[in-house]
Protein backbone atom coordinates (compact mmCIF):
# COMPACT_ATOMS: atom_id res chain seq x y z
CA UNK A 1 0.00 0.00 0.00
CA UNK A 2 0.66 3.69 -0.21
CA UNK A 3 0.07 5.61 2.48
CA UNK A 4 0.26 9.12 3.47
CA UNK A 5 0.44 10.40 7.08
CA UNK A 6 -0.25 14.09 7.84
CA UNK A 7 1.81 14.98 10.90
CA UNK A 8 4.27 12.21 10.40
CA UNK A 9 7.16 14.13 12.33
CA UNK A 10 5.20 14.53 15.77
CA UNK A 11 5.42 12.47 18.63
CA UNK A 12 2.63 9.80 17.47
CA UNK A 13 3.30 10.26 13.58
CA UNK A 14 6.96 9.73 13.85
CA UNK A 15 6.19 6.94 16.55
CA UNK A 16 3.76 5.79 13.95
CA UNK A 17 5.70 5.89 10.63
CA UNK A 18 8.50 3.83 12.93
CA UNK A 19 5.99 1.14 14.00
CA UNK A 20 4.55 1.03 9.97
CA UNK A 21 7.71 0.23 7.81
CA UNK A 22 9.22 -1.97 10.48
CA UNK A 23 5.66 -4.07 10.21
CA UNK A 24 4.99 -3.47 6.94
CA UNK A 25 8.70 -2.89 5.09
CA UNK A 26 6.88 -2.83 1.65
CA UNK A 27 4.79 -0.30 1.89
CA UNK A 28 5.32 3.52 0.78
CA UNK A 29 5.04 6.37 3.18
CA UNK A 30 4.90 9.45 2.12
CA UNK A 31 5.49 12.09 5.78
CA UNK A 32 3.63 15.53 5.29
CA UNK A 33 4.57 18.08 7.71
CA UNK A 34 4.59 21.55 8.25
CA UNK A 35 7.34 21.06 10.83
CA UNK A 36 5.60 23.68 13.62
CA UNK A 37 7.47 23.27 16.56
CA UNK A 38 6.17 20.09 17.43
CA UNK A 39 7.15 18.60 14.68
CA UNK A 40 10.95 17.49 14.28
CA UNK A 41 12.83 15.57 11.54
CA UNK A 42 14.98 14.13 14.14
CA UNK A 43 12.08 11.98 15.19
CA UNK A 44 12.70 10.13 11.52
CA UNK A 45 16.90 10.13 11.41
CA UNK A 46 17.36 6.61 11.05
CA UNK A 47 14.33 6.09 8.00
CA UNK A 48 15.24 9.14 6.23
CA UNK A 49 17.28 6.83 3.61
CA UNK A 50 14.41 4.70 3.56
CA UNK A 51 13.54 4.17 -0.21
CA UNK A 52 9.99 3.55 1.14
CA UNK A 53 9.92 7.08 2.95
CA UNK A 54 9.56 10.48 1.83
CA UNK A 55 9.07 13.78 3.33
CA UNK A 56 7.42 16.42 1.93
CA UNK A 57 7.52 19.72 4.09
CA UNK A 58 3.93 21.71 3.08
CA UNK A 59 0.71 22.48 5.34
CA UNK A 60 -2.65 20.26 5.18
CA UNK A 61 -4.81 23.58 4.38
CA UNK A 62 -2.39 24.05 1.33
CA UNK A 63 -4.70 22.34 -1.30
CA UNK A 64 -2.79 22.37 -4.48
CA UNK A 65 0.02 20.70 -2.26
CA UNK A 66 -2.51 18.29 -0.95
CA UNK A 67 -3.93 17.29 -4.03
CA UNK A 68 -0.92 16.67 -5.46
CA UNK A 69 0.47 14.35 -2.66
CA UNK A 70 -2.52 12.68 -2.90
CA UNK A 71 -2.45 10.81 -5.96
CA UNK A 72 -2.17 7.26 -6.55
CA UNK A 73 -2.58 7.12 -2.14
CA UNK A 74 -4.22 4.13 -0.94
CA UNK A 75 -4.58 5.15 2.70
CA UNK A 76 -4.59 8.56 5.03
CA UNK A 77 -3.45 8.48 8.35
CA UNK A 78 -4.25 11.41 9.67
CA UNK A 79 -2.64 12.84 12.50
CA UNK A 80 -1.75 16.25 11.87
CA UNK A 81 -2.97 18.19 14.90
CA UNK A 82 -2.79 21.54 17.29
CA UNK A 83 -3.23 19.53 20.06
CA UNK A 84 -1.71 21.44 23.00
CA UNK A 85 -4.88 22.51 25.40
CA UNK A 86 -2.96 25.21 27.46
CA UNK A 87 -2.02 27.08 23.86
CA UNK A 88 -5.73 26.42 22.85
CA UNK A 89 -6.42 28.57 25.89
CA UNK A 90 -4.16 31.50 25.02
CA UNK A 91 -5.38 31.56 21.12
CA UNK A 92 -7.40 29.22 19.16
CA UNK A 93 -7.10 30.62 15.78
CA UNK A 94 -4.18 27.97 15.04
CA UNK A 95 -6.82 24.89 16.25
CA UNK A 96 -9.52 26.05 14.31
CA UNK A 97 -7.31 26.32 10.97
CA UNK A 98 -5.90 23.42 11.15
CA UNK A 99 -8.10 21.16 12.83
CA UNK A 100 -11.14 21.99 10.95
CA UNK A 101 -9.95 23.98 7.98
CA UNK A 102 -7.14 21.17 7.44
CA UNK A 103 -8.98 18.13 7.90
CA UNK A 104 -11.30 19.94 5.36
CA UNK A 105 -9.21 20.15 2.78
CA UNK A 106 -7.82 16.70 3.52
CA UNK A 107 -11.19 14.93 3.09
CA UNK A 108 -11.74 16.88 0.24
CA UNK A 109 -8.95 15.70 -1.78
CA UNK A 110 -9.22 12.06 -0.51
CA UNK A 111 -12.52 11.92 -2.12
CA UNK A 112 -11.44 13.38 -5.29
CA UNK A 113 -8.58 10.81 -5.54
CA UNK A 114 -11.05 8.08 -4.75
CA UNK A 115 -8.65 6.71 -1.44
CA UNK A 116 -9.97 3.37 -0.21
CA UNK A 117 -9.32 4.31 3.63
CA UNK A 118 -9.13 8.32 4.99
CA UNK A 119 -8.58 7.35 9.02
CA UNK A 120 -8.63 9.99 11.27
CA UNK A 121 -6.82 10.29 14.54
CA UNK A 122 -8.69 11.77 17.15
CA UNK A 123 -8.92 12.20 21.01
CA UNK A 124 -10.98 11.15 24.15
CA UNK A 125 -11.34 14.83 25.02
CA UNK A 126 -14.22 15.30 22.56
CA UNK A 127 -16.78 13.52 25.44
CA UNK A 128 -16.04 15.83 27.75
CA UNK A 129 -15.59 14.79 31.56
CA UNK A 130 -16.35 12.12 33.68
CA UNK A 131 -17.11 12.21 37.21
CA UNK A 132 -15.53 9.57 39.72
CA UNK A 133 -18.35 7.25 39.44
CA UNK A 134 -18.96 7.66 35.55
CA UNK A 135 -18.69 4.72 33.00
CA UNK A 136 -15.94 5.04 30.75
CA UNK A 137 -16.47 6.82 27.52
CA UNK A 138 -17.75 4.78 24.71
CA UNK A 139 -18.16 4.85 21.11
CA UNK A 140 -22.13 6.16 22.04
CA UNK A 141 -20.96 8.66 24.45
CA UNK A 142 -22.34 12.62 23.04
CA UNK A 143 -19.83 14.69 22.45
CA UNK A 144 -19.46 17.37 24.93
CA UNK A 145 -15.99 19.10 24.49
CA UNK A 146 -14.64 21.74 27.09
CA UNK A 147 -11.47 23.26 25.35
CA UNK A 148 -10.90 25.24 22.66
CA UNK A 149 -8.67 22.04 21.48
CA UNK A 150 -11.30 19.49 22.12
CA UNK A 151 -14.04 21.40 20.53
CA UNK A 152 -11.45 21.94 17.01
CA UNK A 153 -11.39 18.03 17.37
CA UNK A 154 -14.79 17.24 17.88
CA UNK A 155 -15.39 19.55 14.71
CA UNK A 156 -13.49 17.92 12.62
CA UNK A 157 -14.67 14.02 13.63
CA UNK A 158 -18.06 15.36 13.12
CA UNK A 159 -16.33 16.71 9.33
CA UNK A 160 -15.21 13.02 8.74
CA UNK A 161 -18.46 11.11 10.19
CA UNK A 162 -20.36 13.74 7.26
CA UNK A 163 -17.90 13.13 4.16
CA UNK A 164 -18.57 9.08 4.84
CA UNK A 165 -22.64 9.80 4.84
CA UNK A 166 -22.53 12.43 2.36
CA UNK A 167 -19.86 11.20 -0.06
CA UNK A 168 -19.55 7.66 0.69
CA UNK A 169 -15.50 8.27 1.45
CA UNK A 170 -14.25 5.55 3.32
CA UNK A 171 -13.52 6.81 6.88
CA UNK A 172 -12.74 5.32 9.75
CA UNK A 173 -12.22 7.55 13.33
CA UNK A 174 -10.27 6.44 16.78
CA UNK A 175 -10.65 8.63 19.40
CA UNK A 176 -7.77 7.43 22.14
CA UNK A 177 -6.50 8.37 25.79
CA UNK A 178 -3.24 10.44 26.88
CA UNK A 179 -0.18 8.65 24.58
CA UNK A 180 3.36 8.47 26.37
CA UNK A 181 6.40 7.32 25.36
CA UNK A 182 9.74 8.18 22.96
CA UNK A 183 9.86 11.82 20.62
CA UNK A 184 6.93 13.15 22.86
CA UNK A 185 7.56 17.23 22.69
CA UNK A 186 8.27 18.21 26.50
CA UNK A 187 5.84 20.29 26.76
CA UNK A 188 3.27 17.46 27.67
CA UNK A 189 2.63 15.86 31.77
CA UNK A 190 5.38 12.99 31.39
CA UNK A 191 8.27 14.21 29.91
CA UNK A 192 7.84 17.31 30.92
CA UNK A 193 8.29 15.98 34.67
CA UNK A 194 11.28 13.99 33.43
CA UNK A 195 13.21 15.91 31.84
CA UNK A 196 12.46 18.59 34.75
CA UNK A 197 14.34 16.16 36.98
CA UNK A 198 16.87 15.32 34.72
CA UNK A 199 17.52 19.59 35.12
CA UNK A 200 17.43 19.09 38.46
CA UNK A 201 14.15 21.39 38.22
CA UNK A 202 10.71 20.93 40.21
CA UNK A 203 7.77 19.31 38.50
CA UNK A 204 4.30 21.53 37.95
CA UNK A 205 1.54 19.73 39.23
CA UNK A 206 -2.04 21.63 38.37
CA UNK A 207 -4.86 21.91 41.72
CA UNK A 208 -3.43 19.17 44.07
CA UNK A 209 -3.21 16.47 40.94
CA UNK A 210 -6.61 14.67 41.36
CA UNK A 211 -7.61 14.79 37.89
CA UNK A 212 -7.89 10.98 36.43
CA UNK A 213 -6.56 10.11 32.73
CA UNK A 214 -5.92 6.91 30.84
CA UNK A 215 -2.36 6.34 29.71
CA UNK A 216 -1.85 4.29 26.58
CA UNK A 217 1.88 3.63 25.16
CA UNK A 218 2.53 5.46 21.88
CA UNK A 219 3.28 1.68 20.72
CA UNK A 220 0.23 0.41 21.84
CA UNK A 221 -1.48 2.86 19.82
CA UNK A 222 0.41 2.14 16.94
CA UNK A 223 -0.79 -1.40 16.97
CA UNK A 224 -4.50 -0.67 17.26
CA UNK A 225 -3.73 2.35 14.22
CA UNK A 226 -2.77 -0.73 12.12
CA UNK A 227 -5.48 -3.13 13.28
CA UNK A 228 -8.12 -0.52 12.06
CA UNK A 229 -6.72 0.12 9.16
CA UNK A 230 -6.56 -2.91 8.30
CA UNK A 231 -9.36 -5.08 9.57
CA UNK A 232 -12.10 -1.70 11.02
CA UNK A 233 -15.22 -1.37 9.56
CA UNK A 234 -15.50 1.16 6.96
CA UNK A 235 -17.57 3.84 8.98
CA UNK A 236 -16.97 3.16 12.51
CA UNK A 237 -15.23 4.60 15.35
CA UNK A 238 -13.12 2.86 17.59
CA UNK A 239 -11.79 4.05 21.14
CA UNK A 240 -8.51 3.21 21.84
CA UNK A 241 -7.27 3.05 25.75
CA UNK A 242 -4.16 1.61 27.82
CA UNK A 243 -6.30 0.41 30.58
CA UNK A 244 -4.20 2.73 32.97
CA UNK A 245 -6.56 5.01 35.04
CA UNK A 246 -4.62 7.06 37.28
CA UNK A 247 -4.21 10.31 39.08
CA UNK A 248 -2.46 13.03 37.94
CA UNK A 249 -0.79 12.78 41.66
CA UNK A 250 -0.13 8.88 41.57
CA UNK A 251 1.48 9.32 37.70
CA UNK A 252 3.47 12.10 39.22
CA UNK A 253 4.66 10.21 42.34
CA UNK A 254 5.37 7.36 39.98
CA UNK A 255 7.58 9.29 37.84
CA UNK A 256 9.44 10.71 41.12
CA UNK A 257 10.42 7.32 42.32
CA UNK A 258 11.14 6.03 38.96
CA UNK A 259 14.02 9.40 38.78
CA UNK A 260 15.10 8.58 42.32
CA UNK A 261 13.28 11.63 43.94
CA UNK A 262 10.81 12.63 46.46
CA UNK A 263 7.99 15.14 46.98
CA UNK A 264 9.70 18.03 47.55
CA UNK A 265 10.59 18.15 43.75
CA UNK A 266 6.49 18.78 43.33
CA UNK A 267 5.48 22.75 42.88
CA UNK A 268 1.69 23.12 43.12
CA UNK A 269 0.14 25.66 40.67
CA UNK A 270 -2.69 27.27 39.70
CA UNK A 271 -5.69 24.82 37.99
CA UNK A 272 -6.13 24.82 34.47
CA UNK A 273 -9.05 26.54 33.32
CA UNK A 274 -11.66 24.46 32.63
CA UNK A 275 -9.41 21.20 33.58
CA UNK A 276 -10.88 18.18 32.86
CA UNK A 277 -12.02 15.52 35.71
CA UNK A 278 -11.16 12.23 34.63
CA UNK A 279 -11.36 10.66 30.93
CA UNK A 280 -11.72 7.02 31.08
CA UNK A 281 -12.03 4.25 28.00
CA UNK A 282 -14.02 1.72 27.38
CA UNK A 283 -12.36 -0.02 24.62
CA UNK A 284 -14.17 -3.53 24.22
CA UNK A 285 -15.14 -2.61 20.87
CA UNK A 286 -11.75 -2.52 19.27
CA UNK A 287 -11.08 -5.97 21.63
CA UNK A 288 -14.00 -7.88 19.95
CA UNK A 289 -13.57 -6.59 16.25
CA UNK A 290 -9.82 -6.05 16.41
CA UNK A 291 -8.32 -7.92 18.80
CA UNK A 292 -6.91 -5.07 20.44
CA UNK A 293 -5.46 -5.48 23.72
CA UNK A 294 -2.78 -2.79 25.37
CA UNK A 295 0.46 -4.83 25.90
CA UNK A 296 2.92 -2.08 27.61
CA UNK A 297 2.11 -2.02 30.96
CA UNK A 298 2.38 1.37 32.41
CA UNK A 299 5.08 0.92 35.52
CA UNK A 300 7.57 -0.90 32.31
CA UNK A 301 6.34 1.99 29.65
CA UNK A 302 7.30 5.01 32.12
CA UNK A 303 10.02 2.93 32.86
CA UNK A 304 11.48 2.50 29.34
CA UNK A 305 10.32 6.49 28.60
CA UNK A 306 12.22 7.70 31.45
CA UNK A 307 15.53 5.65 29.98
CA UNK A 308 14.66 6.75 26.62
CA UNK A 309 14.68 11.24 27.82
CA UNK A 310 17.74 9.70 30.02
CA UNK A 311 19.80 8.42 27.27
CA UNK A 312 18.44 11.15 24.58
CA UNK A 313 19.42 14.23 26.24
CA UNK A 314 20.72 16.32 23.13
CA UNK A 315 17.03 15.66 21.74
CA UNK A 316 15.56 17.61 23.91
CA UNK A 317 17.53 19.93 25.52
CA UNK A 318 17.47 22.06 22.45
CA UNK A 319 13.63 22.07 21.95
CA UNK A 320 13.44 23.24 25.79
CA UNK A 321 15.88 26.12 25.39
Amino acid sequence: MKLLVTGGAGFIGSNFIHYWLKNNSNDEIINLDKLTYAGNLDNLKDIENNSNYSFVQGDICDRDLVKTLMKDIDVVVHLAAETHVDRSIENSEDFIRTNVEGTRVLLDEAKYAGVSRFHHVSTDEVFGALSFDDEPFNESTPYDPRSPYSASKAASDHLVRAYFHTHNLPITISNCSNNYGPYQYPEKLIPLFLTNLIEGKNIPVYGQGNNIRDWIHVDDHSRALEAIIKKGRIGETYLLGGNSEISNMEITKKILKIMNKDDSMIEYVKDRAGHDLRYGINYSKAKSELNFEPQISLDKGLKDTANWYIENTDWWQKLKK
